[in-house]
């Protein structure tokens, strides 16, 4: 099969989305545990929503899928007062057709920069960084970076070229999409453009800001990024399936991915590409279990204090009604929360505060589906049935 490539590069596109660093591969044993077993009480129950709502939501899931061509999809939708939805379905290697099921592993592109950020932002609560020092006061040789804040890197608004955007970036990964890249090495290839705007001026989605971010809080820190987010995110929330992988590493059980991001436009199996390119801003791994606590923790700011929270939830326009910006995170008609795509991979961790209720969607391609990400378009059905006054879109261009 062979499709135009769109030009998108793996925005690592979040609803705008994508990418990695280094971390111990997770043991067996902790692997074989993060089925949806460890769900909250009755999370897993295929009827927890009522047998009307939830066969409502199989056709409309399973309709979105086909018409999509999504090769597999997870689901889990909670609903406190109400009941749970959780689900997989089609197939997690299209050679074998062995089934997608609720445990694996996923790589959930640009959901990274919520950590990222998490993380800069405990910097801020222990008043080793402010929001608006300029990125010159800690990287030397940003383009404007005498004018830049951290802020701004961290809203979308520094006004800097996207290295993935950079026609010799896009052809140097498509080339070898196993190498490795250095965050100096993406950085380079976007500051041989002059900036796009003035800092602070719009948003641009960006991935070339959250890596500056997480090189900030290597400076500050004098730690690895992944070792920074692993002790100072990752274990305060007690998310165990998550990591910061060093190179190509993927813990099983993990489905095949699937992307058309290739220099020919033909449809291949991705799963094993190397993610460095992304590093601060969507290399990381999750699953199900772990992506269901960190929607509630990242927009409810359990691991920040109250002011710094407050802060991050300043939501800025985005150009797309409905959707606003704030540090690291958007806001979707009520839905606080990320989305990730890289080559293969598209995920949405979403959490509605006015219902307390929780959706993440995890699919194993990242094929466009009539110019829309296919993780979007499923949203949206999902939340047209279930959150008629919220509906999810897809707030931004991404790629």
């Amino acid at each position: 099969m062979r499709r135009t490539p769109p030009r998108r590069l793996f925005a690592a596109a979040l609803l705008v989305a994508s990418v990695l660093a280094p971390m111990t591969a997770i043991p067996a044993a902790a692997v074989h545990a993060a089925s949806v077993d460890r769900c909250d009480k009755d999370a897993c129950r295929p009827d927890g929503l009522g047998p009307a709502l939830t066969a409502r939501l199989d056709k409309a899931i399973e309709n979105v899928r086909q018409e999509a061509g999504i090769p597999g999809v997870v689901v889990g939708l909670w609903m406190p007062g109400k009941g749970n939805y959780v689900r997989a379905s089609g197939v997690a290697d299209t050679a074998t057709r062995e089934p997608m099921t609720t445990g694996p592993f996923m790589r959930i592109g640009s959901e990274t920069k919520t950590f990222t950020v998490t993380a800069l932002l405990k910097l801020v609560d222990d008043k080793r960084i402010r929001l608006d020092d300029p990125i010159s006061a800690y990287i030397h040789g940003v383009p404007n970076g005498h004018r830049i804040t951290l802020r701004h890197l961290a809203e979308m608004r520094s006004g800097l070229f996207p290295y993935s955007s950079d026609p010799d970036f896009v052809h140097d990964l498509l080339s070898d999409p196993y190498r490795s890249f250095t965050p100096q090495e993406v950085l380079a290839y976007g500051y041989k453009h002059r900036n796009t705007f003035a800092p602070g001026k719009q948003f641009e989605y960006n991935n070339s800001n959250l890596v500056l971010l997480g090189l900030v809080i290597e400076k500050v820190t004098g730690h690895r990024l992944a070792d920074v987010i692993d002790k100072r995110v990752l274990r305060p929330a007690r998310l165990h399936h998550t990591l910061f992988p060093e190179g190509a590493e993927f813990p099983e059980p993990h489905p095949r991915g699937y992307t058309n991001q290739t220099l020919s436009g033909e449809v291949t199996d991705s799963t094993d590409w190397n993610p460095s390119w992304g590093w601060a801003a969507g290399a990381m791994i999750s699953n199900l279990h772990d992506l269901h606590r960190w929607a509630k923790i990242v927009a409810t700011g359990t691991l920040l204090s109250p002011e710094t929270q407050r802060e991050r939830l300043k939501m800025l326009p985005t150009g797309h009604p409905g959707t606003g910006y704030g540090l690291g995170i958007f806001e979707s008609d009520g839905w606080i929360g990320h989305n990730g795509s890289i080559p293969g991979y598209e995920t949405v961790t979403v959490y509605l505060p006015s219902k307390k209720a929780t959706l993440v969607l995890m699919l194993n391609t990242d094929i466009t589906y009539e110019g829309q990400e296919p993780s979007s378009v499923l949203a949206r059905a999902i939340t047209e049935i279930v959150t008629p006054d919220n509906i999810y879109d897809r707030p931004v261009p991404t790629r």
